[in-house]
């Protein structure tokens, strides 16, 4: 039923840039705040942003904050990160993850993508 999966993950070198997206369906996108999380190789889940059901409302972790900008488009039920001067550090797995609420900064989470790998090297 409900299904998000993610896109645009790759290979980048440090200092450059990617888009991921994460194509929603099975539910009222808008409803709901949506975010990212991720893991690195050998980690644990790091939460990376969130953003409210309407977008109005954003928030980044400490370590990607002046780098990562969440968006959505709730008209083509679609949620965004773009990633800038990305680094060694941001190698991992990017799961778009959708909240139970329309905006909360707990972890309160129903429904995991399938995950997109980015890989930031030299």
């Amino acid at each position: 039923e409900v299904q998000l999966v993610e896109s645009g993950g790759g290979l980048v070198q440090p200092g450059g840039s990617l888009r991921l997206s994460c194509a929603a369906s099975g539910f009222t996108f808008s409803s709901y705040a949506m975010n990212w999380v991720r893991q690195a190789p050998g980690k644990g889940l790091e939460w990376v942003s969130v953003i409210s059901s309407g977008g109005g409302t954003t928030s980044h972790a400490d370590s990607v904050k002046g780098r990562f900008t969440i968006s959505r488009d709730n008209a083509k039920n679609t949620l965004y990160l773009q990633m800038s001067s990305l680094k060694p550090e941001d190698t991992a797995v990017y799961y778009c993850v959708k909240s139970t609420v329309i905006w909360s900064l707990d972890p309160l989470y129903d429904y995991w993508g399938q995950g997109t790998q980015v890989t930031v090297s030299s």
